[in-house]
């Protein structure tokens, strides 16, 4: 496995200053957003497809700090019903797909997008119920009339672009925000689809990460590192459907710095079982703790992941396995 982290925590500096920043870290990888709701600040598709040199310059820079790209971070809403956002996010998620092979990156992770209720609609329509039935059937909609074509049609561009992992992260307020939507969306679109695993949006939905990760252990392409704890107090009063801002307080919910939500036993047990399941590709710090600076959060989160990753191969035993 590789330790890396998502540079949009330095979405105010530049490229080369978001890697001074994390120098130091022991990382392997670093994650570029490429679009959508994500700056472009760091790697701007359009940017590198109309130039060639800053392709080379940005492929420099990376491997200049030994460092390699773990994935493109094109995270949008290419279902919104508003025809000015889900378009320009659909064509950032086109470009980050054309720019891959470029810049020798296999995976784009994102979300799948949220629909509105309508063509009519100017708000995505977040449903997370089945009754009464117009909620039932606006689900059909969504997923037959929006989200299905759509991602078809990202398939086919992909397979044009020669990639073949679109990793969609489980989240809130997106129609795929559980292992079964995934593997509903993989079935309908194929096996370009998988999953940017991210385990902090899981917890408050009361799912067991190692579980998961075993639901969807033919898919998984990308993982996050990022922590989360439902605060009890809180949650026991008025659930976990939150709608305060992420730094609020009383919050049913919170992002914690990796070992800071839980401790070394889950993040053992969950590194062990993306092992077993056969992912050993990176391990992407993502930092939103409200409570932790930026440099203290990525330090304590890359100091406590690389103490517990496999980085190498397992050893040869004495005896034979077989027996």
């Amino acid at each position: 496995m590789k330790l890396g982290c998502f540079t949009v925590v330095y979405a105010d500096r530049s490229l080369e200053e978001a890697l001074d920043g994390l120098s130091g870290l022991n990382l392997d990888m670093v994650e570029l957003g490429t679009g959508g709701f994500i700056p472009k600040v760091h790697c701007n598709p359009g940017e590198l497809l109309a130039d060639p040199s800053k392709i080379k310059a940005l492929k420099a820079l990376i491997a200049d700090r030994k460092l390699g790209i773990s994935a493109l971070s094109c995270h949008g809403n290419v279902v919104h019903p508003d025809k000015s956002i889900s378009q320009q996010h659909i064509q950032d998620f086109k470009e980050t797909l054309q720019v891959c092979g470029e810049l020798g990156v296999d995976s784009v992770v994102g979300f799948a997008g949220c629909p509105g209720d309508s063509e009519n609609a100017k708000c995505p329509n977040w449903v997370t119920c089945s009754w009464p039935d117009y909620y039932a059937d606006l689900l059909k909609w969504q997923w037959e009339e929006k989200l299905i074509p759509t991602w078809t049609d990202i398939a086919k561009h992909a397979k044009k672009c020669g990639v073949e992992k679109i990793g969609l992260e489980m989240h809130p307020g997106d129609a795929v925000f559980n292992p079964e939507r995934l593997l509903k969306l993989r079935e309908a679109v194929g096996s370009v689809i998988g999953s940017n695993f991210d385990p902090s949006h899981l917890f408050w939905q009361g799912m067991d990460p190692c579980l998961a990760a075993r639901e969807l252990s033919e898919c998984i392409f990308h993982v996050h590192a990022k922590d989360s704890t439902v605060e009890k107090g809180v949650a026991q009063r008025f659930g976990v459907l939150e709608t305060k801002d992420l730094s609020a307080e009383g919050r049913g919910w919170n992002f914690k710095t990796v070992g800071y939500g839980h401790g070394e036993e889950f993040w053992k047990a969950f590194i062990w079982t993306l092992k077993e399941i056969g992912y050993d590709n990176t391990i992407s710090i993502e930092h939103e703790d409200h409570q932790m600076s930026l440099e203290e959060g990525l330090k304590k989160a890359a100091s406590f992941l690389d103490q517990i990753i496999i980085r190498e191969e397992p050893a040869a035993l004495w005896f034979d396995r077989s027996e």
